[in-house]
C-alpha cells in the first residue's frame, strides 16, 4: 500500500529536500504540497502529514493533522519539551502519532548522543550553534534537544555548573545548559558541545556541509518510522540504534568503550 504524504512548507529549503525523498521512496507518494497561503483543508486525504513550515505555524499544522486522525512528522524548529507537552493528550486521545525530528542528520544525532553519554562526567557543559543568517529562530531545535538529553543524562548528578547566567552574554539556558547562537553568512549548520572538568575539556562538533546529502538518509528513516508510530516520538535516535551504552550517573563512572558507527561527528580534546 502506498502512503500518501502531504508536505506543509514543501516549497521551502527543507520541504524541497523532503519532497525529493518522498518522490524517490518506494511506498510513498506526494499527495499535496502546502505553502503559507494554503488552507489546512488540503491535508484531507493524506495518510501522513510532514511539517516543514515555520515555528509560528507549526502548532496549527500539528493540531490539524491530529484532528484528522493523521500521523504527523515534524521537522520544524521550536518544539521544546514544554511545547510538545501541550499536544500529548490530544495525540493519545486521537490514537495517532506526532514524531518530532529536531535534526534529520545522522551525524548530528550521533553527536548529541555522545554529548549525553559524556554529560554525567563533566560539571561544565555549554553549546555553541551556528546557522545561516536567514534562520528565523534561536536557539536551534537541535541545540534545544541536545540540552534536554544532556539534562536527562545528568538526572543523577544534577544540573550543569553555569556561573553568571544572569548576564545576557552567557546565553540562553535550556535545561540548565547555556546555549549560544550565531547567525552569519557562509555557514549551513554547526554545533559544538563543550564539556569541561578539572584540567581538561572535550568538544564534540558536528558540521552540516550539504543539507540534501546530509538529511536524505534520516528523512527516509523518519518517514518509515512516522508511518508506523503511535503516540509522541522525539528524535531520530528513536528509530536508530546508535550503539552507545549509557554511563552510570556518577562523577567517577567509567567511559564506555563501545564504538560509534561512522565518523560524521568529531570529538576533540583540549
Amino acid at each position: 500500500m502506498t502512503t500518501r504524504v502531504a508536505i506543509v512548507g514543501g516549497t521551502g529549503k527543507l520541504g524541497g529536500i523532503i519532497r525529493d525523498v518522498v518522490e524517490a521512496e518506494d511506498g510513498f507518494e506526494v499527495a499535496a504540497i502546502l505553502t503559507s497561503s494554503s488552507s489546512l483543508d488540503e491535508l484531507d486525504g493524506a495518510d501522513l502529514v510532514v511539517d516543514a513550515s515555520i515555528p509560528a505555524a507549526s502548532m496549527d499544522v500539528v493540531r490539524a493533522a491530529i484532528q484528522r486522525g493523521q500521523n504527523v512528522l515534524v521537522g520544524t524548529s521550536g518544539w521544546s519539551s514544554e511545547r510538545i507537552a501541550l499536544i500529548r493528550s490530544a495525540v493519545k486521545d486521537a490514537g495517532t502519532a506526532a514524531v518530532f525530528i529536531p535534526n534529520f542528520s545522522l551525524g548530528s544525532v550521533i553527536g548529541s548522543a555522545l554529548a549525553a553519554a559524556a554529560a554525567p562526567l563533566f560539571p561544565s557543559i555549554e553549546i555553541v550553534e551556528a546557522h545561516r543568517e536567514t534562520k528565523i529562530d534561536s536557539p536551534s531545535g537541535t541545540a534545544v534537544r541536545t540540552a534536554e538529553v544532556i539534562a536527562a543524562a545528568r538526572s543523577g548528578v544534577g544540573p550543569v555548573a553555569s556561573p553568571h547566567v544572569d548576564q545576557r552574554a552567557r546565553g540562553q539556558q535550556v535545561a540548565s545548559v547555556p546555549i549560544h547562537s550565531l547567525r552569519r553568512p557562509g555557514v549551513v549548520a554547526r554545533q559544538e558541545v563543550i564539556l569541561a572538568g578539572p584540567g581538561e575539556a572535550l568538544t564534540i562538533t558536528h558540521d552540516t556541509v550539504d543539507p540534501a546529502l546530509a538529511y536524505a538518509p534520516g528523512i527516509r528513516i523518519a518517514l518509515r518510522g512516522a508511518r508506523e508510530a503511535t503516540g509522541v516520538v522525539v528524535g531520530l535516535d528513536s528509530f536508530v540504534d546508535i550503539g552507545l551504552r549509557k554511563p552510570r550517573a556518577t562523577a567517577d563512572a567509567p567511559v564506555s568503550e563501545k564504538g560509534v558507527p561512522g565518523q560524521v561527528a568529531r570529538a576533540t580534546g583540549a
